[in-house]
């Protein structure tokens, strides 16, 4: 009975030395797959690596993963100035700083890109609409309710007087660029001077127009 207690015993330790034989051969083959996937992982984000060959925790050696990169062509369209050296959205913004927050305003770039087509000077053409329709302050009747940004005279007529009616604002500024077209540059009046007598009787329009000017360049 003795001796059988005996054997037991012994094959009771046998059984836990293996056990604890296959526990350690499955971490440590556990353990080198995880190092494997966390090189991999390092390499694919340029990462540093634990270097397998050290197994101490003090002296740590890494070894730096190069990851190749793919050169990025950056194309940079060319500065394209239509006016007094500015592009068509500066020209516009410039015109936009004058023609305020109310009904006229945001037209700038309309403006601009229309009188440029035209020929036309488009700090005259913005300075005539301020001073016509008074739109720095606020835009007069013929502007709100006819679209009329010149003080233009036509048919449709706006309402029971001589000026003209335009269905949209967009076709009041085209219309007011066309007349000055028109009227004015192709006949070879393209200075506010030249322009003043025909334009308007008064002797003093021409320095009001040149003084909308100046306050749109500097702006």
């Amino acid at each position: 009975m003795k001796k059988e207690k005996i054997v037991s015993g012994l094959l009771a330790i046998v059984g836990l030395a293996m056990i604890s034989v296959a526990v350690f051969l499955q971490t440590e083959k556990s353990f080198s797959i995880e190092e494997i996937d966390i090189k991999n992982m390092a390499a694919s984000a340029n990462m540093y690596v634990k270097d397998s060959s050290d197994d101490t925790d003090s002296d740590m050696v890494f070894q730096e993963v190069e990851m190749e990169t793919t050169p990025v062509s950056v194309v940079i369209a060319p500065r394209t100035e239509v006016y007094d050296g500015l592009t068509l959205e500066e020209l516009g913004a410039k015109l936009d700083r004058n023609l305020g927050n109310g009904y006229i305003g945001g037209k700038g770039e309309l403006i601009a890109s229309y009188c440029i087509e035209k020929g036309v000077d488009p700090y005259i053409a913005t300075a005539i609409i301020l001073h016509e329709t008074g739109c720095r302050a606020k835009c007069s009747n013929l502007v709100q309710y006819c679209n009329n940004v010149g003080g233009q005279k036509g048919r449709p007529t706006c309402g029971s007087g001589s000026f003209k009616r335009f269905d949209t604002l967009d076709d009041g500024i085209r219309g007011f660029v066309d007349n000055l077209y028109k009227n004015y540059y192709a006949v070879g009046l393209t200075t506010v001077e030249t322009i003043a007598p025909k334009y308007c009787e008064g002797n003093t329009w021409a320095g009001k127009i040149n003084w909308y000017i100046n306050v749109i360049k500097t702006s």
